[in-house]
């Protein structure tokens, strides 16, 4: 084929990614634009917003709020990402491995679906629900009186000590149906041959997932790393749903702050502002996540 058909045919394809680029324009790029010159102005959403300059950011850098609520998303990360990944990696490797070789891939998926189960409700609900348990007189401070423990019981989320904590338990439950789901599928593809040479070889379970298990399913926990870092960079609805950002911002993340300045306090340009350093660290974080798995992934095949 010659220079001019190769060309020809290449440019082909460029159409069938014409309505993923318009979609993008207009999802995406045009009302972050829009985003980035709200946050140089302000305006309180009624009138016409005044231009300013960088003064939001020069605020942002000085708001004693907007960074708890970035110290508050890498506690979101230690229970949306670091836990639930570390927790569903060791399920997963035991329902594959253990469960599903002994009592059959039934039971095996069986335990996997009631893993699954908080992912399928609306984290709303899960929120509310969660919220309803772990009020003063909810049903965790009845269980503890119940057990003689009546001393522990307090309003778990009105206390700026606990509510951080409890807010990280409840997205830890929530989580960890999602890696042991993507983990499971991974280990379909794993060579049954790998894991029954190292059982002849005497390898326990413990030695098949580290040297099988762990290296077989690298992509995917680099797929689950990045997606589960995204959505508690951007965690939003359980926050509102259990503790509306409280008490005293102790739970407060960057999306509550700038909710709270957009809708709230009527700041529109210094919550525009907070979504746009927020996006920015989501931007960051992701071509680092997709550059080192890329050098990963080279070394792996040097």
């Amino acid at each position: 084929m010659s220079a001019r058909q190769l060309g020809r045919s290449a440019a082909g394809f460029w159409w069938y990614l014409l309505p993923g680029a318009v979609a993008f324009i207009a999802i995406v790029a045009v009302p972050f634009g829009a985003n980035i010159y709200l946050s140089l102005t302000k305006w309180s959403g009624v009138g016409s917003p005044r231009f300013i300059g960088a003064d939001n950011y020069t605020r942002l850098l000085q708001d004693d709020v907007f960074w708890g609520s970035f110290r508050n998303s890498l506690a979101m990360v230690v229970a949306m990402v670091i836990v639930p990944t570390v927790i569903g990696l060791l399920l997963a490797s035991t329902l594959f491995d253990v469960i599903g070789r002994r009592f059959g891939n039934k039971t095996a998926s069986f335990l996997r679906a009631t893993f699954y189960l908080p992912q399928v409700l609306p984290v709303v609900v899960a929120g509310i629900l969660w919220g309803w348990l772990l009020r003063p007189d909810g049903a965790f401070n009845a269980l503890l009186n119940a057990i003689g423990l009546g001393g522990l019981s307090h309003d778990w989320l009105g206390d700026p000590r606990t509510a951080l904590p409890m807010v990280m338990l409840v997205m830890i439950w929530v989580q960890i149906g999602y890696p042991v789901v993507i983990f499971m599928a991974a280990l379909q593809r794993v060579d049954p041959d790998l894991y029954e040479a190292a059982e002849i070889d005497g390898a326990g379970w413990f030695r098949r997932f580290q040297a099988i298990t762990l290296p077989q399913i690298r992509p995917e926990t680099f797929v689950v790393a990045l997606t589960c870092t995204i959505a508690a960079l951007k965690v939003f609805g359980p926050i509102w749903a259990l503790t509306r950002g409280g008490p005293n911002n102790a739970t407060t993340v960057p999306s509550y702050f700038a909710y709270n300045a957009f809708f709230n306090k009527l700041q529109v340009g210094y919550g525009a502002a907070v979504a746009t350093a927020l996006t920015l660290l989501i931007v960051i974080v992701s071509l680092a996540f997709l550059r080192i798995q890329s050098r990963t992934e080279s070394a792996e095949e040097r």
